[in-house]
């Protein structure tokens, strides 16, 4: 089990799994990113099977996806984001 994190939707998902998800979420932004208009993502969970629609206006959520893929794979790395800047005086 990747993620310890028993809060996360991906929590219980073998690191199979989430590769499979990372690489099918990876292919369908490159899909986007190519002008492949709308791209779904089809994957089965412990109760049953899920699916998602990412159309072009939705390429930061998938970008969202494939971040919480990565750090589910790899629970010891952040990936965090910006901090906002502070000047100093």
């Amino acid at each position: 089990m990747a993620t310890s994190d028993i809060n996360s939707p991906l929590y219980g998902m073998t690191d199979a799994q989430l590769q499979a998800l990372l690489a099918q979420a990876q292919n369908a932004y490159a899909q986007l990113r190519t002008g492949t208009n709308v791209v779904t993502i089809a994957y089965a969970q412990g109760d049953g099977s899920r699916s998602a629609t990412y159309q072009q206006t939705d390429m930061a959520s998938l970008r969202i996806w494939i971040s919480e893929l990565i750090a589910a794979l790899n629970p010891g790395v952040v990936v965090g984001r910006r901090r906002r800047m502070v000047p100093l005086f």
